[in-house]
């Protein structure tokens, strides 16, 4: 009787499929540990568990916590404190989603540290709120249907927030300048612009 022919064998290799998979399974092993312990290795140069008292000054109230010098203002506002008006977007800098007024200038929460914001005041979305009732700005995005899905709309009242608190009066260019910053991924563009010139007329009313 002959001999049974290995079906997990590929002809002429001497390899099995068995001994391949096996092969290239520890080598995926290999590739996907380096990365991990380089990770490690960088979170223990840049991050550091050891928490820090701090005071932030948020919508005109004190709020003491402990912190890791690592947080950002962005974590520290929504995961820590509860304000969850300002949105998660790219935590990178760029779609302007987290923005927040620090002293009155608009600044995005994620390329801020919590400790860089100690001893300045610091508005949110619910800051620009009297009650249940909505700031100028909120208002004029609401008449004016300045939002489709919505996710961009805090970062978006806040930049506009602090141009009208800068400029009471801006024109249309310096209206677009003020908003550059902030992406709308719905193409709102031009009822933003109008709401933020109806938003300066509120305000002087």
């Amino acid at each position: 009787m002959g001999k049974k022919k290995d079906k997990n064998r590929h002809s002429g290799t001497g390899i099995t499929r068995r001994g391949f998979l096996q092969l290239m399974g520890a080598g995926a092993a290999v590739s996907v540990a380096t990365p991990g312990r380089a990770s490690e290795s960088a979170t223990g140069v840049i991050g550091s568990s050891e928490m820090t008292k701090i005071r932030l000054l948020v919508n005109g109230r004190g709020h003491r916590l402990l912190v890791e010098p690592r947080w950002s203002l962005l974590f520290v506002l929504r995961e820590k404190l509860g304000f969850t008006g300002t949105k998660v977007g790219c935590e990178r800098g760029e779609c302007g989603a987290c923005t927040v007024l620090i002293d009155n200038e608009p600044r995005y929460a994620c390329m801020t540290l919590a400790i860089e914001a100690v001893g300045k005041e610091i508005i949110t979305l619910e800051g620009l709120m009297r009650g249940e009732e909505l700031g100028p700005v909120q208002q004029a995005f609401l008449e004016h249907d300045a939002f489709q899905c919505g996710y961009c709309t805090p970062g978006q009242i806040m930049a506009v927030e602090g141009l009208l608190r800068s400029n009471p009066s801006p024109s249309l260019e310096e209206v677009r300048s003020a908003v550059s910053g902030n992406l709308c991924r719905c193409g709102s563009y031009a009822h933003i612009f109008k709401a933020a010139r109806r938003a300066a007329e509120l305000r002087k009313g």
